[in-house]
């Protein structure tokens, strides 16, 4: 487990992507703490910032010492706007990146593995988090209606997930960001056991109390399928290179990087799957 020492508390830290799916979590995480100023920022939010429009990055930057990092999918702002992050005085740099990021071709993460090269280039202190896919992708989006309409089909075979619980990143992203000892370290952050996403479907029906089935495709029917839906061709594109890094076996593995930065376990699916059910999200 890192060693916990409270850092100097930076002059405020900076969220990009604060209304996502981590970048909500870490706010309010930061807030509750109540040691620091928190400047979360979006295209709508309480800083405005905008990757397309450099135009708000110096305003948005005014006063951070530190920055949690969530790259956009085009790569080509991140490492101008790094270098200015760093020249306004951003000495903390925590990258929001993936689980066998690496590994990835064209077609999916580019903007993260910008943001990993961008921040190891600076004399800053930088961190990587690398989570695998979140539990929250069942029912926050991605794929909450395939479940509600009680079929879930992708093109990922037998090849296990340990899908992981947005908020244990959020928690990590917060002791990242205000405490020493994490400067130079990449973390990958899986759940505590790797699942089929056939046998998640299986889990998260049995919490609903309602069948559920998981359909196989290929990677041609399931573009195809998300291009019948309305998708935008590179969306679906970006989907399909995603599932294509999950065959290949690079996000598979369960790893301890919760354990390392907060000293417990990672939640567990099937617990989070019962308490999400009770809400009525897939009924």
């Amino acid at each position: 487990m890192t060693t916990k020492t409270t850092h100097r508390t930076p002059p405020g830290i900076l969220v990009l992507g604060a209304t996502g799916k981590t970048g909500r979590r870490v706010v309010a995480r930061l807030r509750a703490t109540g040691t620091t100023v928190v400047r979360p920022a979006s295209r709508s939010g309480e800083v405005r910032f905008d990757w397309t429009l450099p135009d708000t990055w110096e305003p948005a930057l005014a006063g951070a010492g530190a920055l949690y990092l969530v790259a956009p999918d085009d790569p080509s702002p991140v490492q101008e706007f790094v270098t200015r992050a760093e020249a306004s005085g951003v000495r903390r740099f925590v990258v929001l990146s993936g689980h066998g990021i690496e590994h990835a071709g064209d077609g999916f993460g580019r903007g993260m593995a910008a943001a990993e090269d961008a921040v190891r280039e600076t004399g800053a202190e930088w961190t990587l988090l690398r989570p695998n896919n979140f539990f929250q992708n069942f029912d926050e989006d991605l794929w909450r209606d395939p479940l509600r309409a009680g079929r879930l089909a992708l093109p990922i075979g037998d090849v296990p997930e340990p899908f992981v619980d947005a908020d244990d990143v959020a928690a990590v992203a917060v002791a990242v960001l205000t405490e020493d000892g994490h400067a130079g370290r990449t973390y990958e952050l899986s759940g505590p056991r790797a699942l089929t996403f056939a046998g998640a479907v299986e889990t998260i029906a049995r919490a609903a109390g309602r069948p559920v089935r998981y359909e196989e495709l290929t990677a041609e029917a399931y573009r195809a399928e998300l291009l019948a839906q309305g998708w935008p061709e590179a969306a679906a594109d970006s989907l399909g290179a995603m599932f294509a890094l999950h065959r290949a076996g690079h996000s598979a593995e369960v790893t301890d990087g919760v354990r390392r930065v907060l000293g417990r376990e990672a939640a567990d699916l099937e617990p989070w799957a019962r308490r999400i059910a009770a809400t009525g999200v897939w009924a």
